[in-house]
């Protein structure tokens, strides 16, 4: 008897061959991603593809059974190959230990599979896998947990809703003055380290970070110049990184004349307990018999000389890292970034033990690094069940994907604390028309990015080949690169302006009946020197756009709402004006700078109206095909 007998009779012959031929793609090998790789190893998929960017860390072991305690500190994508492979030799499992939106990862990557599996913990991951595969015209299998509760949602380009058709949660923002003058909690003294103190020094200005809430600054206005002022020295001590005396200054600055400043306006201590300002000299003698391994103490509370110590020690650890990678930059590419991860010792480390100290300052209980993961990571306690549970929905739902059947698939709700019934089946709704991610037309973009020009775009594909007009803009990551009004970056090649073949360039139609927006994905390609640089391979169908209800009534009284005063600014050495339409679409300004990670993000949905009576409905998903 075979091993895939039974596997025969439940699923038919039919579907059962095309699964073992089947390519499928899973990113993430955490909580889901185990249960999920298990559930496909053992249905037989016969090529498995494994992406994700995660070491094991002991607090995985719980929950995630495919690592054992002598993986720790090992790749989860490459551990987690290795003990799936035992459950079914004949399936072939590939590991890429690397970043999703890596360049290598590119749009003709995806095209190659036949399914793609999102079991992600990340918000701005989980967004740019679902951008790749409607590009890609790729079915995706979108999942999350939060706690007991758990999502599947089938996405496909033209027939279901995508990730970005509804409105994600909002992280919680907190007022700059709270954080930076007056913390009165564990969480403030966190995100000041991690919002701000760690993207001063090692990654870009709070200004760009979105858990800073600017709403109250009117009403403090002195003390909100009196933080500019310490930002801008900050900047000024960044530069000294690398020298003997940066640690030293850094600390003074942020942990001792930063308070003293605050000290001095007494009114503000009038009701509250008064900061107390700590001294480099005093505590590093203080410190000086800390052991070396006191970081890896992480599920106690450490005293703050340990606190001291494991902060200059990050702090070395991450000022050798970022010089590391300044000095692999090209002249004229932008300088290079670090950013919070809370998987990255180095980062948690040092936002850790400035928490903890700016806590000691102000009086407030220290947290264990462990703890302080959980916060600054928002992280919500996974439960294994939970996970498997989601991981075997994906698979039953990826059966009709692989059918075509998708009049027959379901986004599933896992609700065990619902009196009605634990799993509620929705049918996929039709995608949003003013989503900004999956209205617009798809099309594939060949440009050999180190001859092709801007003006090239705009005048060889888009006017001549697809018939824009005058009135168009372009915009990419770095925001609006070309309108009418701003020609400053005509002349620059795709490579300066830092268009590579992992990008997206938006084309937004402003004339008065406008075409729907055009995404083209960006596939680098070297050519020939008597071959034009960029070649757009299939003409893309581009409707008109059509208007929101209740436009035609109304849309003489708002005729000069889009308007535009040609403003622009530059980003990254490339002129950007400012983007339009977002208003509009009914997106949040601030929602695609988003990028830290949170905690298993479920998808909040509307419980639908169900009938007493529970009816099993003939779309079961394990069915008998005997042909």
């Amino acid at each position: 008897m075979g091993r895939d007998k039974f596997a025969k009779q439940s699923l038919g012959t039919s579907l059962h061959s095309h699964i073992q031929q089947s390519r499928v793609l899973m990113v993430g090998a955490g909580g889901i991603g185990c249960e999920l790789l298990k559930n496909l190893v053992l249905t037989g998929f016969g090529d498995i593809h494994i992406v994700d960017l995660d070491t094991i860390d002991l607090s995985n072991l719980n929950r995630q059974f495919l690592f054992r305690q002598e993986h720790i500190k090992k790749p989860k994508a490459l551990v987690a190959k290795e003990s799936a492979g035992k459950f079914n030799p004949k399936v072939n499992i590939e590991a890429h230990h690397a970043n999703i939106k890596d360049p290598e990862f590119n749009v003709d990557w995806f095209k190659t599979f036949s399914v793609v599996f999102n079991a992600l913990d990340n918000l701005d991951a989980r967004r740019h896998v679902n951008k790749m595969c409607l590009a890609a015209d790729i079915p995706l299998i979108e999942s999350g947990t939060t706690g007991f509760d758990g999502q599947v949602h089938v996405i496909r380009k033209g027939k279901t809703e995508c990730y970005d058709c509804n409105p994600k949660e909002t992280p919680k923002t907190f007022p700059t003055c709270t954080i930076r003058s007056t913390p009165s909690q564990s969480i403030h003294c966190i995100v000041w380290a991690k919002s701000y103190l760690f993207a001063e020094i090692f990654g870009v200005s709070e200004d760009e970070t979105p858990e800073f809430d600017h709403t109250e600054d009117r009403e403090n206005s002195e003390e909100i110049e009196n933080l500019r002022k310490e930002a801008t020295a900050l900047k000024e001590i960044r530069k000294s990184m690398g020298s003997a005396e940066f640690p030293r200054r850094l600390f003074n600055k942020v942990f001792k004349e930063d308070i003293d400043r605050l000290l001095s306006t007494e009114d503000m201590w009038r009701h509250r307990r008064a900061p107390e300002p700590q001294d480099w000299e005093k505590v590093s003698t203080a410190s000086s018999d800390v052991a070396p391994t006191v970081a890896q103490q992480d599920q106690r509370v450490w005293s703050l000389e340990e606190n001291f110590f494991v902060f200059n020690d990050s702090l070395r650890r991450l000022s050798a890292r970022l010089e590391a990678l300044k000095s692999g930059v090209a002249p004229g590419e932008s300088q290079p970034v670090l950013s919070f991860d809370k998987d990255d010792v180095d980062t948690l480390d040092f936002v850790a033990a400035a928490a903890n100290i700016r806590s000691t300052v102000f009086g407030i209980d220290n947290k264990s690094k462990f703890d302080i993961k959980q916060m600054a990571g928002n992280i919500i306690p996974a439960i294994a069940t939970t996970n498997a549970m989601v991981a075997g929905l994906c698979v039953l739902q990826a059966f009709k994907v692989m059918k075509d059947e998708y009049d027959r698939a379901r986004d599933v709700l896992l609700m065990p604390r619902d009196v009605d019934r634990v799993l509620n089946p929705l049918r996929l709704h039709k995608p949003k028309p003013d989503c900004p991610v999956c209205s617009p037309a798809q099309a594939l973009l060949e440009v050999d990015t180190s001859r092709a020009t801007l003006k090239e775009l705009v005048e060889d594909v888009l006017r001549l080949q697809l018939g824009y007009g005058e009135e168009l803009s372009v915009e990419t990551n770095a925001g609006v690169v070309y309108e009418p009004d701003l020609e400053d970056n005509l002349t620059k090649k795709f490579s300066e302006m830092g268009i590579s073949g992992h990008s997206f360039v938006i084309v937004r139609d402003g004339e008065d009946n406008p075409r729907i927006d055009l995404c083209l994905s960006i596939s680098e390609k070297t050519m020939s020197e008597d071959a034009k640089p960029i070649h757009l391979p299939s003409k893309p169908d581009l409707p008109i756009k059509p208007k929101p209800a209740g436009e035609h009534e109304h849309e003489h009284e708002h005729e000069h709402e889009n308007a535009t005063n040609g403003d622009h600014v530059t980003t990254n050495g490339v002129s950007a004006g400012v983007k339009r339409g977002a208003a509009d679409a009914g997106l949040d300004p601030n929602d695609e700078e988003q990028s830290h990670k949170r905690g298993k993000v479920l998808e909040e949905r509307p419980k639908p109206k169900e009938p007493e009576t529970i009816i099993v409905e003939d779309s079961a998903p394990i069915i008998i095909d005997d042909d």
